[in-house]
């Protein structure tokens, strides 16, 4: 009989079963606490394959401890759970979002994490160190609220603290994406914000953001800084990273990533012209932000008359560079230059 030792991996998937070698008596040995996929025990079982734990003899593939057993003593229920169809709808929801991000590059190498809070205390969330181009459903992992991976056959995303800290918070809040979309970051590296009531969309979906101070991501410090902003933002910039949005889906949260980065991207473009913003007048906004109420979308404007519908008028340089004076200075540098020339001639 060939053995097989699988003792490394947590959860076993139908693509580990399929690399095993096709020869008869074959044998597999599984962690204690390993998870065989339903799919996974399917393949085991029309290919004849035995499985048992370490100091064990003789097949568990009906057991409960190599079926449906848990990492770090995970509940049968949990397990349910993670593989039931709902959750592989989101898996497949998520490798879904995860190439639109990376089709509009707003994620590189193996940059950025999705997550969907799929039951009371748990979240299915993107591994690490893996493209989001490449995702596959069976790359997903499972985490509670504090962090601790449940299940998935790869390590979870470092940065999913900062997703449970945005669940906590904000118990509305299904799903949440972070990303380093280039123009929002551009603006999250020079510690500015966009201005509002220039675009209805921008209005409706995400209106005013807010900015949270710098700290090392991954850590714990760094998912905490977002906690005075979630409540009432579905968009903060990530000081000197990139941003998070969250929604009540996957896709909904990636359709924020999109307006609020095309957004900045508009801004930078028009600043170019050299020409003062149009505004949308504070009446036609409050109408905007009347539509984004009765959509149930979060925003500190609402019920609060302190706050200004409108951020009128923005300081000179708050989107860009004053063109006005980078035409002066180069007019005046090559001024400079050609009465050298002219000075240098003169001499000869």
């Amino acid at each position: 009989m060939k053995t097989i030792d699988l003792t490394s991996l947590q959860v076993i998937t139908e693509s580990d079963i399929a690399d095993l070698p096709r020869e008869a008596g074959t044998e597999v040995v599984l962690a204690e606490r390993a998870i065989i996929t339903p799919s996974a025990r399917e393949a085991l079982a029309a290919r004849g394959i035995a499985t048992r734990t370490p100091g064990s003899s003789g097949s568990t593939a009906g057991a409960y401890g190599a079926v449906a057993g848990a990492v770090s003593g995970v509940e049968p229920a949990r397990l349910a759970l993670f593989t039931s169809q709902e959750a592989q709808k989101i898996k497949e929801e998520i490798c879904a979002v995860g190439r639109k991000l990376w089709m509009r590059q707003y994620v590189d190498g193996n940059g950025g994490n999705i997550s969907y809070r799929v039951g009371p205390n748990e979240v299915i969330c993107t591994p690490t160190l893996i493209s989001k181009s490449d995702l596959k459903p069976e790359d997903m992992c499972l985490v509670d609220l504090e962090g601790r991976q449940l299940a998935g056959g790869r390590p979870r995303t470092s940065e999913i603290l900062l997703h449970l800290e945005i669940y906590k918070e904000v118990p509305e809040a299904k799903s949440v994406v972070h990303c380093h979309p280039p123009h929002a970051t551009a603006y999250a590296i020079t510690g500015k914000v966009p201005p509002t009531c220039v675009i209805p969309e921008y209005e409706v979906f995400i209106g005013k953001v807010a900015i949270s101070p710098y700290e090392t991501p991954g850590s714990s410090t760094f998912a905490r800084t977002v906690i005075p902003y979630v409540k009432t933002h579905n968009t903060v910039l990530l000081a000197n990273h990139g941003i998070v949005c969250w929604g009540d889906t996957v896709t909904h949260a990636e359709w924020y990533v999109e307006v609020v980065d095309t957004y900045c991207w508009t801004l930078m473009l028009a600043a170019q012209l050299g020409t003062p913003l149009s505004h949308i007048s504070e009446t036609k906004a409050a109408d905007l932000l009347a539509i984004k109420k009765q959509l149930g979308l979060p925003d500190p404007r609402h019920d609060n008359p302190e706050c200004a519908v409108c951020d009128l008028p923005e300081k000179p340089g708050e989107i860009a560079i004053d063109q006005k004076s980078v035409v002066s200075e180069r007019d005046a540098l090559i001024q400079k230059i050609t009465d050298e020339v002219m000075a240098a001639l003169g001499k000869k």
